[in-house]
């Protein structure tokens, strides 16, 4: 289970417009991930600029990043992103006075 400062450190990292591009293009990518030099030719972001991201993007668990001899390849935690989204509808309606009154 996700915590409050987990989801909402997660959250502030996708509130960057070049990370959630680069999240956005790793959950497109799939399980298998990408290559870290596919992702920067296909956003086009400059290789320090990517890695800087990245790197702040696995600090928080929203990937992985595994080297496979000179390449690097980032995928997304799907556990992770699971657990983003269930927190965020954990409560869903629990206030809503329609459906207390049911």
């Amino acid at each position: 289970m996700i915590t409050d400062k987990a989801a909402a450190e997660s959250l502030a990292e996708l509130g960057n417009i070049h990370r959630l591009a680069i999240y956005r293009y790793l959950v497109k990518a799939g399980h298998s991930g990408a290559l870290v030099g596919d992702i920067q030719k296909a956003l086009n972001i400059p290789a320090s600029t990517l890695s800087h991201h990245l790197a702040r993007m696995g600090r928080v668990g929203l990937i992985h990043q595994v080297k496979k001899s000179r390449t690097i390849v980032c995928s997304p935690d799907y556990q992770h992103l699971q657990e983003l989204i269930h927190f965020l509808q954990a409560e869903c309606c629990a206030g809503d006075s329609k459906d207390q009154a049911d």
